[in-house]
């Protein structure tokens, strides 16, 4: 950019930063450091401009100023995107983080959220009425994201993927322009919105169909690692036939005292003496090391994941789908486990069906609703002198347990995001009616820092 442009637009910038209610930040800004810091560490972008949005409007404003100077533009609602999306080089980040406002109607059981919103907010909002939604399994991840992937949570099994609990969205598009999306209004972008990720366009606020959920049975029990593939393999045939209301991980990881074990994360949403009797048909005969189960406030299940996910480690992630687990799946998810390279990296079964594989497949973007697991790796280290050792163990993870996947994987579970990939995440039908969308919506690729789905040539 020549020195008269870039002043140019150094000029409009400064419109911008007049006209917006928010705050637009630069790089000399005393807040703009912390603003572009997210839960990743081992993301490092330096954006020109950070919009600090306080409303659609101010959405808007910042589209418009990106298109019309070309800007690459990242939306960042809670930051928990493990590919580091939210943050751009050298471009205009749309940070929606001040848009908190929920509205919850008890009447009709629904709210109305704004996409800066965290599942802690909502939860927050909402369990004054004694009701949820599907939302994440920890309290800082943003409901943006979330939502847009399709949306994976406790409550999932009982009440269905975040995705097929929104009623409605807001869109800001390429154009400038704000949509509703919805069974009745833009039925395709609506469609599209619910697990095709944020290719479409900026999305200000989602409507959400609410449940009575409050108490719920549920906490940790972890057992020591030698007992790691017997307890998968009877994890596994046991939710295959579980109950909807059981919402369970499984997880191999590293206890605050340094042991490895096999963790349960269970969220039992019905009375406590069922949830008791659910568990105990799992877990019987084992000696826990560690027992944390209890009748509990729905929140407090969302916060355990918390501990085992802290903010600003260096963070790489690789997924896949799994039918079942054979039994030599157990033995490579073990024996590599007990080779990670630090404390830190875990191995997740995060275990779908229930509700989630009884929405019709082509109702959504969402694939792979017909999985028992979304099989997860999490490489997490403090270090940047281990990014090569923690991603080659990652990867060589992922590629022994593909011979057992069903192919595919979560959008949100991937820190790559080749376009060979991203095809994979939806399979060729889906993928193509998806980019007919981007056709219509974004034909210029103006939203492509995401798991991005191209315009057809």
């Amino acid at each position: 950019m020549s020195s008269s442009a870039t002043a140019a637009v150094q000029k409009q910038s400064e419109a911008l930063r007049a006209a917006i209610r928010g705050r637009l930040l630069g790089p000399g800004d005393g807040e703009y450091d912390g603003a572009r810091q997210i839960h990743n560490g081992m993301i490092d972008h330096r954006p020109a401009w950070i919009a600090r949005c306080a409303g659609a409007a101010d959405v808007q404003l910042a589209v418009d100023f990106a298109r019309d100077h070309q800007l690459p533009v990242s939306v960042m609602g809670g930051g928990h995107g493990v590919s580091g999306f939210a943050v751009s080089d050298g471009g205009l980040m749309i940070d929606l983080s001040g848009m908190k406002n929920i509205r919850v109607n008890p009447q009709t059981r629904t709210a109305r959220a704004e996409a800066g919103a965290t599942w802690g907010d909502f939860d927050g909002a909402t369990q004054a009425f004694g009701l949820a939604t599907t939302g994440g399994v920890e309290r800082t991840t943003g409901i943006g994201g979330l939502t847009l992937a399709g949306g994976y949570g406790f409550l999932m099994r009982k009440h269905g993927l975040t995705c097929d609990n929104l009623l409605s969205a807001d869109v800001v598009t390429a154009g400038g322009r704000t949509l509703v999306a919805s069974v009745e209004q833009n039925p395709d972008l609506f469609w599209g919105l619910r697990g095709g990720g944020g290719n479409f366009g900026i999305v200000t606020s989602f409507e959400f169909r609410l449940h009575p959920v409050e108490m719920v049975y549920g906490g940790l029990i972890a057992y020591p690692i030698e007992r790691a593939r017997e307890m998968i393999r009877r994890y596994d045939d046991f939710v295959a036939c579980a109950p909807d209301e059981l919402g369970s991980l499984l997880v191999l990881g590293t206890l605050p005292d340094g042991t490895k074990a096999v963790i349960l994360l269970i969220c039992f949403c019905g009375s406590e003496q069922e949830g008791r009797r659910c568990v105990q048909t799992l877990i019987a005969g084992e000696t826990p090391v560690m027992s944390q189960l209890g009748q509990m406030p729905y929140p407090a299940v969302q916060s355990i994941v918390e501990g085992f996910n802290p903010r600003g480690l260096r963070n790489y992630w690789k997924s896949s789908f799994l039918k079942e687990v054979f039994v030599p799946a157990a033995d490579v998810m073990v024996e590599q486990f007990l080779e990670a390279p630090v404390p830190y990296t875990h191995v997740v079964l995060y275990t779908l069906g229930g509700a989630v594989a009884r929405v019709a497949r082509e109702a959504t973007a969402v694939e792979n609703r017909d999985a028992r697991h979304s099989f997860l790796i999490v490489g997490m280290w403090k270090d940047d002198s281990e990014d090569e050792r923690n991603i080659a163990w990652v990867r060589s993870l992922s590629s022994a347990i593909e011979p057992f996947s069903s192919g595919g994987y979560y959008v949100n579970f991937e820190s790559d995001s080749a376009a060979d990939r991203v095809q994979l995440a939806y399979g060729k039908e889906k993928f193509g009616r998806l980019q007919a969308l981007k056709d219509k919506y974004d034909p210029a690729n103006f939203f492509r820092l995401n798991q991005n789905i191209r315009p057809s040539e």
